[in-house]
């Protein structure tokens, strides 16, 4: 009878370990099918801003996709409403500062009704008497693009090979070549992007070794007098031009917002840098007491 008890006893410790590692192992793929199902939920989750908004990341380029598409029209006119007209010094400051030279190769992205590759094809012509530079405009909207086309055959650049024009995603330009711009500028359109970082990547890309990027966008007022005012004026009188001049006041308000949420100039400068560029000083120039900035970096 003893013995039996102590079979029984021996036969019991010997089963329960292998219990245990059972139910260790079954809670171990229970804890890590959770893991991966959370992981997935937080990809599928990731959001970004659009204004002052939170939107899921896929969604944020149709969102402003449509107000590009709504604004493509009145697009100059309200520029010069609500900059007073400085929009146009600051540009011709930008080409000033990129000074290119005869035969230069440009890539205009986010590039719009052509302010930006007009201005730098007309500094080439005036200044070089050159026919040999070109510019390449891309745009994510293509009604934005459309209103730079038309711009373009009443100038003396229509029906030349000086200008070319591509819808494109700023983030992936998979038209543009590796290595094969002398200079890459965008204007005012950074910071409509999902993944700035991945924008200031992709321009490294595509130019050449000794290329430039070049960045004209708003940017941070330090001033806090300036500021206030600034603020006023932002909020509460450009989306009434936006209703007034283009009958879209919401396409205007989101503008506004996307000016706030855009790196300040230093933060920018740097991230400008972790792409690999080179920066000389501290990487930008600010107008107008910071409302906008030119920011530079060279691929060395």
């Amino acid at each position: 009878m003893s013995y039996l008890l102590r079979s029984r006893v021996t036969s019991t410790r010997l089963v329960t370990p292998i219990i245990k590692r059972a139910c260790f192992s079954t809670t171990a793929r229970q804890f890590q099918q959770q893991q991966q199902q959370q992981q997935k939920v937080d990809e599928e989750s990731k959001v970004t801003h659009f204004g002052f908004r939170n939107v899921p990341e896929e969604e944020k380029e149709s969102l402003v996709r449509q107000v590009f598409a709504n604004v493509a029209g009145n697009y100059d006119v309200m520029n010069d409403a609500m900059s007073l007209g400085i929009h146009r010094i600051w540009k011709d400051q930008f080409i000033r500062s990129m000074a290119p030279g005869p035969g230069t190769k440009l890539l205009d992205v986010a590039g719009g009704t052509g302010d930006i590759a007009l201005r730098f094809l007309d500094y080439c012509r005036n200044i070089h008497q050159d026919s040999t530079a070109s510019v390449t405009m891309v745009d994510i909207n293509p009604h934005m693009l459309e209103e730079g086309k038309k711009r373009f055959t009443k100038t003396p650049y229509a029906n030349t090979n000086q200008a070319s024009f591509f819808v494109q995603n700023a983030e992936n330009l998979e038209e543009i070549p590796d290595e094969s711009m002398d200079v890459y500028t965008i204007a005012f359109g950074i910071r409509n992007c999902t993944h700035v970082d991945r924008v200031v990547k992709e321009a490294y890309r595509v130019l050449k070794p000794g290329g430039r990027f070049m960045c004209l966008e708003f940017s941070q007022v330090d001033n806090p007098i300036i500021s206030k005012f600034y603020d006023i004026y932002s909020f509460d009188v450009i989306p009434v031009l936006g209703q007034v001049i283009a009958q879209d006041r919401d396409s205007y308000q989101y503008l506004v917002e996307s000016i706030r949420k855009f790196p300040p100039q230093e933060k920018f400068a740097q991230m400008i840098r972790d792409a690999g560029f080179s920066t000389v000083g501290k990487g930008y120039e600010d107008l107008t007491f910071g409302v906008a900035a030119i920011h530079s970096g060279f691929k060395i």
